[in-house]
């Protein structure tokens, strides 16, 4: 069973040059669907270990307080190439889906597909060769082996699957380079920093050349420094990799950065899911408000929101129309007065003034719920 991603016809092109130039709150991009789940439901409670025969049945146990729902009727769709973030305070879900996408509990009702293909069906075999050849796991607790090297722990997945030696080797040197490790691949676990050794872990992920990354907060164990430069990583691996990832994290600046889309969860259901943009422009409730306010709208707000219409097609300088307003407010500076805004064709579309930014600046959503986006 296939799920066909849908064009989500935003305006602009993706704030970062290497994302997807079209995302929709509920629509993946148009590009293949990777991950999908179906009427995702995880109940925890002693009527909720047996068969369902329908999602009303674990509704009814939810709604009568005979179960606990950690998961409830949860659907995604996750694009090819993409970083999904799925964000939420402490018990809302989070972590638990990012558990039963993977598999590595069982949901009590519903379907995972990863490229198509029925997930929940496979034998335990037949998941094992999944994990070995396509997905890769990151957590937050590095469970990186003492004993063994930075190469012995990032070749390890690969021997375990009987890799040839040769094969390992060229491998290990390549992801190892890769995360910024070279040189320190006969230290042990104990002779590394934190960020470091989560740079192993993210090594030993993409040893087995995953389509697929799964990251549970992996960087909130970290200094705000470490954590900072990780992230940085992240956009950088991205970048030359496109990997699709779902990555989970109770911090709204680090989903903004990071996701390509974000799924903000609450008591086990997925309350809105959207660009960082369409989140903090169109919360869907104020427990999403709650989590915008305070964010920095210059890094989240694109061009093409705040764009006034075009006055001219000869503008000096000339900026995407998905591009954020942080990085625009020296264009602006440098051309000493309105910049261009292009569309995803290179069309002048609008353009941008300093007056613009700064009605930004100084009322936060305020200054721009009147915006030409």
């Amino acid at each position: 069973m296939a799920f066909a991603g849908d064009p989500a016809g935003v305006a602009g092109v993706a704030a970062h040059p290497f994302r997807a130039s079209s995302m929709s709150a509920e629509k993946t991009p148009d590009r293949p669907v990777k991950l999908a789940c179906r009427q995702f439901w995880k109940l925890y409670g002693a009527r909720a270990q047996r068969k369902f025969r329908a999602a009303a049945e674990l509704r009814e146990l939810v709604e009568s307080g005979r179960a606990f729902g950690a998961l409830q009727d949860v659907e995604l769709e996750i694009a090819e190439g993409e970083i999904f973030v799925v964000m939420g305070l402490s018990g809302s879900g989070k972590s638990t889906l990012l558990r039963c996408l993977s598999r590595l509990i069982e949901p009590s009702f519903g379907e995972v597909y990863l490229d198509g293909r029925p997930l929940t069906g496979l034998s335990a075999a037949e998941l094992m060769k999944v994990r070995r050849h396509e997905v890769g796991m990151v957590f937050q607790h590095f469970a990186l082996l003492p004993h063994l090297t930075v190469s012995e722990n990032v070749a390890l997945p690969l021997r375990i699957r009987g890799d040839d030696p040769a094969k390992i080797r060229e491998v290990v040197a390549e992801v190892v380079q890769l995360v910024g490790l070279a040189g320190m691949e006969a230290r042990l676990p104990a002779q590394l920093s934190g960020g470091q050794q989560q740079r192993v872990g993210l090594a030993r992920a993409l040893a087995v050349k995953p389509g697929l990354l799964f990251l549970d907060e992996p960087f909130s164990a970290l200094d705000p420094l470490i954590r900072r430069e990780l992230q940085d990583e992240l956009v950088r691996l991205q970048a030359r990799l496109k990997k699709t990832m779902v990555f989970v994290t109770h911090d709204f600046s680090e989903a903004v950065r990071l996701g390509d889309r974000i799924a903000i969860m609450k008591d086990g259901r997925v309350r809105q899911i959207g660009t960082p943009e369409e989140i903090v422009m169109a919360p869907a409730d104020d427990y999403v408000r709650n989590f915008a306010a305070g964010v920095d709208m210059t890094r989240v707000v694109s061009c093409a929101r705040i764009a006034a219409p075009a006055l001219r097609s000869d503008y000096a300088r000339v900026v995407p129309a998905g591009q954020r307003i942080a990085e625009t407010a020296a264009e602006v500076a440098r051309a000493g007065g309105a910049v261009g805004v292009a569309d995803g064709e290179g069309r002048v579309v609008g353009e941008v003034d300093a007056a613009a930014i700064l009605n930004v600046v100084a009322g936060g959503l305020r200054g721009i719920e009147g915006g030409a986006g």
